[in-house]
């Protein structure tokens, strides 16, 4: 399939062009930082953000796409499911 926007580089502001499913990990980082997570079926949400910083988001919705730089989805703290990782 002809892609009419391959020329173009790829910034935050272009949508994501990857997806992964993610199974929250206390000890491993994700394979890419992503660019935003989709969430299927809301709760909370423990993350690493890229900057290292950690944090959990108290009660995020189903079916929503949060614009979030992460490298990790913590297990500990996490009830949110159906994550995927956007890139």
């Amino acid at each position: 399939m002809e892609d009419d926007f391959a020329g173009l580089s790829g910034t935050l502001e272009m949508p994501a062009s990857a997806a992964a499913a993610i199974t929250p990990d206390d000890v491993a980082d994700l394979a890419h930082a992503t660019r935003a997570l989709y969430v299927g079926q809301g709760g909370a949400l423990a993350v690493r953000m890229l900057s290292g910083d950690e944090v959990t988001l108290a009660e995020v919705q189903t079916g929503m796409i949060y614009p979030l730089r992460v490298t990790r989805v913590l297990a500990t703290g996490t009830t949110a499911s159906g994550l995927v990782a956007l890139r």
